[in-house]
Parts: C-alpha cells; structure tokens; sequence
C-alpha cells in the first residue's frame, strides 16, 4: 500500500482496514485486537500502543536488539508490561525467545532488548504486545550476521542527515525497499534548530513538516519530543521495520559543529552547560536508537560480517574531536592570510578527531583484522578535498550570499582554472608558473571533516597500509566518490560518501540553477586531485554490494521531496576491485 493511500487514512481505520505487507507476507498478526479503539476494548481509553513501529539495531552473528516505544493507555497503571517475541516465520509457529519488559518513563516508554542465541545469517520476525491493553505492535524483520563461510556478498545502504522540516523522508522508504541487508545510518538522524530555522523550506508548512517542539531542542523532554516527531514519520518506521540498522551520531543529534568540548551552535550564556546538553542527547540517542556498547558515550564499535568485510563505526564527533579550526581566524584586519600560522596549526600531530583511546583501537582493529575489506563509517569525509584558494574564497562568499554576481564570478575563475589544470593534465609546456600557481595553491574546503585533522589521517591510512580500505560517509548532504591517499601520495583506498536523505546541498549555494550545479560538479572534478565523482543537488542514499572480489557502489536518487514516491534512478557506479 502506497504512502499517499496510507495518509488518506486515519491510524484506526488503517489498522481495521489492513495489514502492511512486505513480499506478500502480512506484518500485522491476524490474531491482531485493535489497540486504539476503546469500543473494541472498552476497559482502556486513548491513544494507546505502538505508535512509533519497531526496529532493530546492531546485529551479530547471534543476537541483535530490537526496540519499540509504548504509549500508554489513559487509564493504564504503569510501567506498562510490554512482552516481546522472535521467530523465523511471520506467523510466529514457533517462538524462538521471548520475554516481558517494563515501559517507563524513565526512558521515555522506550523499549528494548539484545536478543542472543540467535542462528547465523537467518531472517527473524519479532514483535512486541501488551497482555493487559491487548495492544500488538506491527511485525519487525531482521536479520543476524553471517559466520565465515556463510556469505559471498553482502549488500549495505548507507544514510545520513535527515531534516524532517526539509521534506518528505522518501530516501528512508526507497532503502525499506532495497536489497540491503542492513542499514548504516552515519548521523544527523534529528536535527536540533527550531521551526523557521535551518531545514526550512516552501515544503514545511504545505507538508505540516515544522519541528516540534518549536524551539530550538534543550532540555529532556526538548529531545525526546523531536525523536518522537521524526519516528512518526511512515517512511522511516517502515525502513526501520524491515532493515537491521548501525548508527553512529554525527553533531545534529547535538547540536551543530560540535566537539568534545563545545559546539558552533551552542551559547553557554543562554543555553546552558555545554556537557549537561551532551549527557542529554548522548541519553536520548540511545533511548531511541540503541547500540551495543558497554559505554554510552563510547559507540564506536566494529561488526563482522563472516570475515568477508569489517565494518568499523567511528565517533569523529564527540569522542575525542578538538575544536575545529577556522580558516577566518587567520586573516588579518587588513584581509592578509598569515598561511604560516595556520599551516603550523593544521599539521600539528597533537590535533585529534578520533582521540587518544578510540585512535589506538582503531589501528589495532585494522591491523588484526583478516576481512577482504575494512570498512570505516565515518560521519565526515575521509578524503582530501582542496580546492584552489582563489574558489575558497567565493565558495565561503556563496555560502553566506549566493548573489547572482558571486555566481557569475565563481563561474569565471572555474573555468579560468579549469582551462589552467587541463593544459597541465595535458602537459602543456606554456603553462605559466603564475598560472601553476593559481591551481596548485589550494586548501581544504571543511576544516570539520578529516581535512582538518591531516596528521591523524596519515595515522589511520598507515595503519590500513596493504588492507583493502574503504571510507563510507555522510555529512555534507552531496555524494562524493574519492581515492584515499596518503601525503605521499600513495593510493591507500576509496571513499563512498552518501548524499543526504533530505537536508539541503550545494544546490542551495547556487541558487538551484542546473547549469550552474552542473559547472560546479565538473570543475571541482577536475581541480581536486582526488575526487571522482560529484554530485551535488540531489536526494537519496548509497548502496554498496561487497563480494570477494570487488565492492560496487551505486548512488541512487529519488525525484522530489515534495510527492511521496520511493522511486529511484541510479546516479553513479563505482567498483573497486
């Protein structure tokens, strides 16, 4: 049933009238007793029941978690007793584990467990009930990792930065759909900023998409709330029900730029204690998207999949990053670029953004691990991406006031140093050294991703030295395909980054104009030594099929975020062998 069927519907009828249905097989029990209508079940009244679906995280090769939220009844004594169930049929024939957990507001009625015992590489179903409100939740579908031997390919969707106030979640339905076996979500899962603020389009008010609470998120309550918007999204309960997901948090789960320490979008004067805010988000992340960590504030992890790749989820964000460097900081008043100050303070080997402790697991995962492919999921781009100081400049400009002079202007010095980079591609011996100059004087573009902390790069590329690496990335909202290399330029590996599932990309740089989005994506092609493959306006996730003998990334797109669609053309294929 399509999503625009599903919002001619109220939630009541639906439940009456259907069941979801995914390869055929019903999801909602048939033993099923409506949980919301009080005439069906006169002793409870309200809204109670399931109401943000399912979901499952972490899977291993034994276990994985599976999660639900419970809203109580009006007249329901709480905690409210939620039972849960696992089997290898929809139908539930044979219960291969069971068991009865409290929903409480402790954890904002949230419930969860890590389900072991688990055979290898087999599909489960699971669902969660209520004895007492005879409230049943829809049917999850999961899966557990494959043990050596059990698997010759393994396919991922990769996701990130999806703004609820931006449009609709039409990626989180396209990846429901796809052949993935499990879902990498890299961050940016909620956004933190208030109603009329970052994500804000024509689409917010005509799809009732504002954000609540209305203002910008601080408190608990603030969190959960947001959490609870963004999971009553159908699209995305319905990525969750048939996908295991990995997530890591980027800085919006937080808040924007954010570090150990602080963040760009946090003022200690009216909004509080920076690590108070933190431990809150920190808490509420994992209320509703938990891992399996012995500490919360540690979710960088590993994941084996039957030794064919090992996925390493990171925290390049709050676990050890210092505070992010600023290329402003090093003009002068005058407008003068003091590049020896900066320089000292951008390759300085104590600057960090994985920390001391997550670095040395790091490098000691990589250089134990016997997988044909170690993976990094990282939230910010691994590769280089300097561009010619002169296209920093304007891009900076753009990104503040994207005027059509600006854009005229940007335009001319692109091409200027398009033409400049092809004659020296070609070996033109007329190139001028002023002309060298202006391609070769470059600089990294975001000094929040890996750009800004090259020296502990060079550590972890080291480390991956002979391993088939590859980077998978979120954060910039565009799709990037890179080689890794080394500051020696030794070629250490590849990087797939993912475009965005709504929030807004460089198209906004450019005012939406194709021929201009179209200029921008070949010239930073050509002028950035390392990158491959650009795009950056449109919406829609990464799938990557790993085998033994090559990973194959496809970049697909969905049309628009304004009509519900789940619809997907492919935008790129890369293979790396």
């Amino acid at each position: 049933m399509k999503d625009s069927a599903l919002r001619r519907l109220n939630r009541r009828a639906f439940i009456k009238q259907t069941a979801l249905v995914s390869g055929g097989i019903a999801l909602l029990p048939a033993t099923l007793a409506s949980c919301d209508d009080d005439t069906e079940n006169p002793a409870y009244s309200g809204d109670f029941g399931f109401r943000e679906g399912v979901a499952s995280f972490d899977p291993s090769a034994d276990g994985v978690i599976i999660w639900t939220r419970y809203t109580t009844a009006t007249n329901e004594p709480a905690p409210a007793a939620i039972t849960w169930e696992v089997a290898d049929d929809s139908r539930f024939s044979v219960v291969k584990a069971t068991g009865t957990l409290p929903a409480t507001p402790d954890t904002d009625f949230t419930v969860w467990v890590n389900v072991t015992g688990l055979a290898a590489n087999q599909k489960y179903y699971y669902r969660f009930l209520n004895a007492q409100t005879k409230a049943t939740s829809v049917t999850g579908e999961t899966r557990t990792l494959p043990v050596a031997g059990q698997a010759s390919r393994v396919t991922l969707a990769v996701v990130s930065c999806a703004n609820y106030q931006a449009g609709l979640f039409n990626v989180y339905g396209a990846v429901a759909e796809s052949a993935a076996d499990v879902v990498v979500h890299l961050g940016d899962y909620i956004y933190e900023y208030g109603q009329g603020q970052y994500g804000t389009s024509s689409l917010t008010t005509s799809l009732n998409r504002a954000h609540q609470p209305a203002t910008e998120i601080l408190s608990l309550s603030d969190y959960r709330t947001r959490y609870r918007q963004y999971r009553s999204d159908p699209q995305l309960q319905r990525a969750h029900q048939l996908k295991p997901f990995i997530c890591i948090w980027d800085d919006h789960e937080l808040t924007n730029d954010a570090y150990k320490e602080g963040a760009q979008n946090h003022q200690p004067a009216t909004e509080g204690d920076f690590l108070q805010r933190k431990q809150i988000a920190t808490q509420v992340w994992h209320e509703y998207l938990p891992a399996r960590v012995a500490n919360k504030e540690k979710i960088y992890r590993s994941f084996d999949f039957g030794g064919l790749l090992n996925l390493l989820m990171l925290d390049t964000r709050l676990a050890g990053r210092d505070k992010q460097l600023s290329l402003g900081d090093y003009y002068s008043s005058t407008g003068t670029f003091n590049a020896v100050a900066f320089g000292a303070a951008w390759q300085n080997p104590g600057r960090s953004i994985l920390g001391a402790e997550q670095r040395n697991w790091l490098t000691s995962q990589l250089a134990s691990s016997g997988a044909r492919w170690q993976v990094l999921g990282s939230q910010v781009l691994m590769a280089k991406m300097y561009i010619p100081v002169e296209l920093l400049v304007l891009v900076a400009q753009l990104a503040n006031s994207p005027t059509p002079a600006v854009l005229a202007q940007y335009a001319t010095i692109a091409t200027q140093l398009a033409t400049i980079k092809t004659r020296l591609l070609a070996g033109d011996p007329t190139v001028t050294a002023a002309e060298r100059a202006r391609v070769e004087t470059v600089l990294p573009y975001n000094l929040d991703a890996w750009d800004g902390y090259p020296a502990e790069r060079e550590v972890v590329l080291d480390a991956a030295a002979g391993k088939k690496l590859i980077s998978l990335a979120g954060d910039t909202h565009n799709a990037w395909y890179s080689d890794l290399t080394t500051v020696g330029k030794r070629r250490a590996g590849v990087e797939f980054a993912c475009s965005s599932v709504s929030s807004p990309g460089f198209e906004t740089l450019l005012g939406g104009d194709k021929a201009a989005i179209q200029g921008f994506e070949q010239a930073n092609q050509l002028l950035i030594d390392d990158l491959q493959y650009l795009d950056a306006s449109q919406r829609g996730f990464l799938e990557v099929e790993f085998s033994t003998s090559q990973a194959v990334a496809r970049w697909k797109y969905i049309a628009s975020l304004a009509v519900e669609s789940t619809a997907t053309t492919l935008g790129k294929t890369a293979t790396e062998a």
